[in-house]
């Protein structure tokens, strides 16, 4: 895949770096794919930069956390280059697609969907982690040792499980009001019934639940979770306290937030910092 692949929507000065929006054909989904990204002031300036991966909530889209979370002057003071992809295939024409929130557009839930219309596009965890990055690197050469993820709602589980289950490729994982268990919530199992059939088995694949309870809790570097207290979907979607007790997951209840941006922009210096400590441990032991 060659550069000349990615369409420059839109770029703006911000805190000496760049906030830039590109668009491109996607061969893993066979669609035309968006996303954005903030380059620091030490990346344009020629440095390698570590690179983190936002992965946004149902509705969402690849603008909203580079518009709504504040986050650009604490990643310019670090030298973090920040990349935020869409949240499933655009414009795809499936059955069902557009019905509801909670799935299809807006709501790919970062797996590889196995069920018919949907197997075809459906494939966000496989864009996310392979082709998505040929682009980055195309954009910011940047040490593969130095690469976090996180998220929020759907975006957080995803964030999670594709931290557990691509350990070589990320060095740091933080989530703001994930979807902790989605094997026992609603929206959850819609998304998983309708992704990847009726077999339970397979939904845990996709759960971090799961996936943690398979894992030697004791090799993790610190997992960050940010929840607020206030959240409407707490009880019902996202259930923090299903998630293992344990020294390196440190779940932070915050008295008061809700589901909103406010919460991820009163929060996310927390969390650019918890991912700038972890990588750059990894730049001293390349």
């Amino acid at each position: 895949m060659g550069a000349r692949s990615l369409t420059t929507v839109e770029s703006h000065r911000a805190f000496e770096g760049e906030v830039r929006r590109y668009r491109h054909r996607s061969d893993t989904l066979d669609c035309d794919m968006g996303f954005a990204c903030f380059l620091p002031p030490q990346a344009l300036a020629g440095q390698k930069v570590p690179v983190l991966y936002w992965l946004s909530g149902l509705t969402c889209d690849d603008t909203n956390f580079i518009t709504k979370a504040g986050a650009q002057r604490k990643l310019a003071e670090r030298g973090i280059m920040v990349v935020c992809p869409d949240t499933s295939p655009r414009g795809c024409n499936l059955p069902g697609e557009d019905d509801s929130y909670d799935f299809g557009s807006g709501a790919g839930f970062y797996l590889t969907a196995t069920t018919e219309h949907y197997r075809d596009h459906y494939k966000m965890d496989t864009y996310v982690t392979q082709e998505l990055p040929q682009l980055v690197a195309e954009i910011q050469p940047h040490n593969t040792n130095q690469v976090g993820i996180l998220g929020h709602s759907m975006g957080g589980l995803g964030a999670l499980n594709l931290f557990l289950k691509n350990r070589n490729q990320y060095h740091s994982v933080s989530a703001f009001a994930p979807i902790c268990n989605p094997t026992n919530c609603p929206w959850g199992r819609r998304a998983f019934e309708g992704y990847l059939g009726p077999d339970e088995a397979a939904w845990e694949a996709y759960d971090p639940v799961c996936l943690l309870r398979q894992t030697n809790l004791d090799d993790l570097p610190p997992i960050l979770v940010s929840q607020g207290t206030a959240d409407p979907f707490l009880e019902e979607h996202l259930h923090d306290w299903a998630l293992p007790k344990h020294a390196n997951i440190d779940v932070r209840r915050e008295p008061g937030y809700d589901h909103s941006y406010y919460f991820i922009s009163t929060f996310i210096d927390q969390h650019i910092d918890h991912h700038w400590r972890i990588l750059q441990a990894g730049a001293a032991n390349p």
